[in-house]
Order: C-alpha cells, then structure tokens, then sequence
C-alpha cells in the first residue's frame, strides 16, 4: 500500500485551523478546479455539489479561507473580486481589457516580491502585486478581423 503525501482537503482546512465542513470542502475545490472565478460562479459550483448554500456563507467562507492562505483573492481594476487556488508563489496576472478573461504570470524576476522598490519608506516589503492587462488571442482576433 502507498500513503500519498498530499494532503486531503479536510486535511488542509483542519491544518488551517478551520472547520471542516461539506461546503468548505466543495468551495475550496471549486476554486482550486476553477480559472479565476467569481463569488456567482464558486456558489454555483458549491450549489452542484452540496445543494443550497447562501451568498453570504460562500462570502464568509471565502473570507476565511483567504485569510488562512488556501486561497488568494484578486481584484483586477474595474472587476469584481476573483479567487484562485494558486496561493504562495507571488505570481502575477494578465487580464484581456476586453472580455476580462484572467491568466496567471510567473514572477517578473526571481524571488518575491519580484520587484525592488527605490524608496520603501522603511516597510519590509513581502508581496508584490502586478497586474498586466492587455488582449487575449481571440480578443486580439477578432478586433484585426
């Protein structure tokens, strides 16, 4: 018999010091199965898999799950708030000016936070958070067309 390494799920919650619930465990799978979704969308897929779940529990358990570090929340310019699964490596984002769609970027140069800043004001600065925006290819497509 081989013993996996990876933790479970529950496992993670309960590492993080959290409940674990059939909703918690259904929302943070949907976000880690999604590609940067939003709060409508992560309640519907947590609605498919446990049945009915209110708005504000998916906000609170959002909340939650974020401040334990099992999720990063994202709030591109003019968007609303989206949430990934990809948590500790400061990457950064890409998003299409046009139909908004979300792609994730390695870090601009080594280690985070990726960029030094001239004048830190005497902060010790750990994150780094860079946006590039511009069109995807289908967006790009269609506008040369």
């Amino acid at each position: 018999m081989t013993v996996s390494s990876t933790p479970t799920t529950a496992e993670e919650l309960r590492g993080a010091g959290l409940r674990v619930t059939a909703a918690r465990v259904a929302l943070l799978e949907a976000v880690r199965d999604g590609d940067h979704l939003g709060v409508e969308a992560i309640a519907s897929r947590v609605r498919d898999r446990v049945g009915h779940i209110s708005l504000q529990a998916v906000y609170e358990a959002l909340h939650a799950l974020t401040a334990a570090g099992l999720v990063r929340r994202i709030e591109p310019a003019g968007s609303p708030a989206r949430f990934e699964g990809r948590v500790g490596d400061n990457h950064h984002h890409i998003v299409c000016r046009s139909c908004g769609v979300v792609a994730d970027v390695d870090c601009a140069v080594g280690e985070a936070p990726c960029l030094t800043v001239p004048g830190d004001h005497g902060f010790s600065i750990d994150e780094a958070e860079v946006i590039y925006w511009g069109l995807c290819p289908t967006c790009s497509t269609a506008r040369s067309s």
